[in-house]
């Protein structure tokens, strides 16, 4: 099994910044994508950016140019940095893992944190 623990969620103006983490813990060797998702009130859950253990990246179109995903092996930490941040950026953004062969990351997911923009 692993845990995943998100923090850095919380209410930004529109135009600022947040940055996410996401701390992993237990069997970590078990897992290559890590990323996060989000979910607006009465929408369906999104990936928004994920990241695998070697490195490569997939941002969505509508956060591109402005989210930028990394991530630690050493800390097994993954980051989401928010700028430039949008009312239609409000969610819970959930961080997730998925197992290694995989590319989506599916298998575990975090708590939970919410990010909300004022305009």
């Amino acid at each position: 099994q692993v845990q995943l623990v998100e923090s850095g969620g919380g209410l930004v103006q529109a135009g600022g910044s947040l940055r996410l983490s996401c701390v992993a813990s237990g069997k970590i060797f078990t897992i290559n994508a890590m990323g996060w998702y989000r979910q607006a009130p009465g929408k369906q859950r999104d990936l928004v950016a994920r990241i695998l253990s070697g490195g490569s990246t997939y941002l969505a179109d509508s956060v591109k140019g402005r989210f930028t995903i990394s991530r630690d092996n050493a800390k097994n930490t993954v980051y989401l940095q928010m700028n430039m941040l949008k009312p239609e950026d409000t969610a819970v953004y959930y961080c997730a893992a998925g197992l290694r062969g995989k590319l989506v990351p599916t298998d575990y997911w975090g708590q939970g944190t919410q990010v909300t923009v004022s305009s």
